[in-house]
């Protein structure tokens, strides 16, 4: 990455010499004056009034001022402006911030921007927020007529600087360049410049005060263009974006070390490493809705029976003539098989529940015995034309074999369990994240929450390569190298400190799962300890890992499913006792919560891909919440991910330090 520092360090130097204009900003120190100022930098007191006009005033001690290098710059004065109004609205039962949106005509956005907390947690009953009177876009503002009566008219507002001064539009600027010089964003650029529609050289414009510490200001650069970041986005979320290291960013960016900020213009790659352009509307990271829980239950209008195949293999052909005994057995000892059954069941409360919603379901099942091509005969076999969806099947080749058969009939397939990676038909769905995901998930929260954490990375052998990307992520991480897979208490108590610390696991070695949990017990009756992994493995699950040592420090770690809330589900488990004489486990939960959510997308809108650009949010049931992406290589895949922690009295929550 080095290389990119050198060449864009060298277009530089190419760019101000070509274009003959380049621009300092110079901070004033005590004792100077103008005219020091001007025979500094060998130009005329005029050229630094010219594009600085409040310097005619007097100027002070670490003013910034803009000195022209052949007589180009910009130019600086103070003045105030108001701050923006809000109505306080106490949310009642069903509000959502898609209604309160609606309601008042605003964004969901803005509604966010001025109440942070619902970029971390759902809105709530009773709870009071702050709305802006006004869209992002326009607002509602008071003017009076003639006969002083007064009426609504519609302004432009954006959030409100407070502080302002003058800038003159330098020759190639543009209005992310002169956002991201004074640290503003684009709309509030704008909502201080309401009229002014193209920038012209010499045109003076309102800005905000805070300059930027970049000295040099180049105004052209052909490699780089600059971006605005959104909300919920992370240094971790950018790099991945543009394909650059958060080191890059940082270099390229250099207010970045203050860290990321909502609404920050950033100077970034134009082209990926392949050398093509980034396409912002190709990328598939999640927007600020993906962080918006939908009711799909409010929205039912589609009332058609909906057609639902059900693929499992149940190996139905293992069953005797004259007997059960057999399949019995299978069930015992084929634990495909069980599953299966189980998250039939699932299903079968799924349709129920639905019906009960006025949801009418038409259920066929098959059963694949776990073959490519008794699916292809399956399909062959029978009428598909109005199926709305298949789920299943249960596994990795079976869903792509049926993928590859319904594709041109644009079916859905949603492969329920798999976390393998699958290839790219367009109507697969992956409702599984799969590992990479659930890592790059944990990889953003540790972006998110870690800094002003003394974090210590704890890696075997074969953890290479998470260790890299965690250094990535936490450039000032601290490493301990197990020996023999054994860290000891003396080595680890050496870098804790009085604060939180932040001790991240990556193993599959139960020895070192082990060692390193007892000692981390043993430290945190005198420190903050909070232990965390990308990788919740099998060696967490070990007869000789504590779960009480796992509880009383504070494990966090990513799952694609979460603890059922008892209480919220009393009914359902209730239900499902009385039908099937056991308590339903994840599986029957998955299979729930995934066919809950095929009918309620299918009710609520024509299909289920008109579901996912109506209702960009996602949806969450007892266990599982979803989220489909677009995949590159084409498809769909749920990235709704859970953050969880085990809590001292080894109850499970979600971890939300947002």
């Amino acid at each position: 990455m080095k290389y990119l520092f050198v060449l864009c360090f060298l277009f530089q130097i190419y760019a101000t010499s070509a274009n003959a204009q380049s621009y300092k900003y110079h901070t004033v120190k005590k004792g100077e004056t103008v005219f020091s100022i001007s025979q500094s930098y060998s130009i005329d007191e005029e050229d630094i009034y010219k594009y600085n006009p409040g310097a005619r005033e007097g100027i002070g001690l670490n003013e910034k001022l803009v000195i022209p290098i052949d007589g180009k710059a910009t130019s600086e004065k103070l003045e105030t402006s108001g701050t923006p109004e809000f109505i306080e609205h106490t949310v009642k039962k069903k509000e959502t911030l898609y209604s309160l949106s609606k309601e008042y005509n605003v964004s969901i956005d803005e509604i966010k921007k001025y109440n942070k907390q619902l970029y971390s947690k759902e809105l709530q009953m009773g709870e009071t927020v702050k709305i802006p009177s006004g869209s992002s876009s326009e607002s509602v503002a008071m003017v009076t007529k003639p006969d002083s009566t007064p009426v609504a008219t519609n302004k432009p507002q954006e959030k409100q600087i407070t502080s302002t001064r003058e800038h003159i539009v330098l020759p190639k600027e543009t209005k992310y360049g002169i956002a991201r010089k004074y640290g503003m964003t684009v709309k509030e650029l704008q909502g201080l410049n309401p009229r002014v529609e193209v920038l012209q050289p010499g045109m003076m414009i309102r800005v905000g005060i805070d300059v930027l510490e970049d000295e040099l200001v180049i105004i052209t650069d052909e490699r780089f263009r600059f971006y605005e970041v959104k909300p919920q986005e992370t240094l971790y979320s950018l790099s991945e974006r543009f394909g650059v290291s958060q080191d890059s960013l940082k270099q390229l960016n250099p207010a970045l070390k203050e860290g990321l900020k909502f609404g920050m213009v950033l100077k970034v790659p134009k082209n990926n490493k392949d050398g093509k352009e980034i396409d912002d509307d190709a990328y598939t990271g999640k927007g600020e809705d993906a962080y918006t829980k939908m009711n799909l239950s409010e929205s039912i209008d589609n009332r058609s029976t909906k057609e639902i195949v059900l693929m499992l293999p149940y190996h139905l052909d293992l069953i005797d003539t004259d007997s059960l005994g057999t399949y019995r057995n299978t069930i015992l000892n084929e634990r495909v098989v069980r599953i299966s059954l189980d998250f039939y069941s699932g299903v079968l409360m799924a349709v129920d529940k639905a019906k009960s919603m006025g949801i009418s379901t038409n259920l066929k099942v098959y059963d694949t015995r776990r073959n490519e091509n008794e699916v292809a005969n399956i399909i062959n076999a029978n009428n598909f034309n109005n199926v709305d969806a298949v789920i299943g099947p249960l596994l990795q080749k079976t869903s792509e074999a049926a993928a590859a058969r319904l594709e041109s009939s644009n079916i859905p397939v949603i492969n329920p369990l798999s976390n393998r990676s699958m290839r790219g038909f367009k109507n697969l769905f992956q409702s599984n994240p799969g590992d990479e995901l659930t890592k790059k998930a944990m990889l953003d929260y540790f972006s998110r929450n870690a800094p002003g954490k003394n974090v210590i990375i704890i890696a075997g052998g074969k953890s290479f390569q998470i260790k890299n990307e965690l250094n990535n992520v936490l450039p000032s991480a601290r490493n301990i190298n197990p020996s023999n897979n054994f860290v000891s208490e003396q080595e680890l108590a050496a870098m804790m400190t009085g604060g939180e610390n932040w001790i991240i696991l990556e193993s599959e070695n139960i020895n070192l799962v082990s060692s390193t949990t007892s000692a981390l017990n043993r430290l945190a009756r005198n420190h903050d300890v909070t232990l965390l992994t990308t990788n919740k493995n099998s060696a967490y699950e070990s007869d000789i890992v504590s779960n009480n040592h796992l509880g009383k420090l504070k494990f966090r770690y990513p799952s694609v499913d979460k603890e059922y809330d008892t209480k919220a589900s009393e009914g359902f488990i209730e239900d499902y006792e009385e039908r099937f004489n056991i308590e339903p486990n994840k599986y029957a939960l998955r299979g729930y919560d995934l066919t809950m959510d095929v009918l309620l997308r299918l009710a609520s809108a024509e299909d289920l891909y008109e579901s996912f650009e109506k209702y960009p949010g996602y949806t969450e049931y007892y266990e599982s919440k979803f989220h489909y992406m677009p995949n590159a290589g084409g498809g769909y895949t749920n990235d709704a991910i859970y953050i969880l922690q085990l809590n001292e009295d080894l109850t499970i929550s979600e971890a939300n330090d947002l």
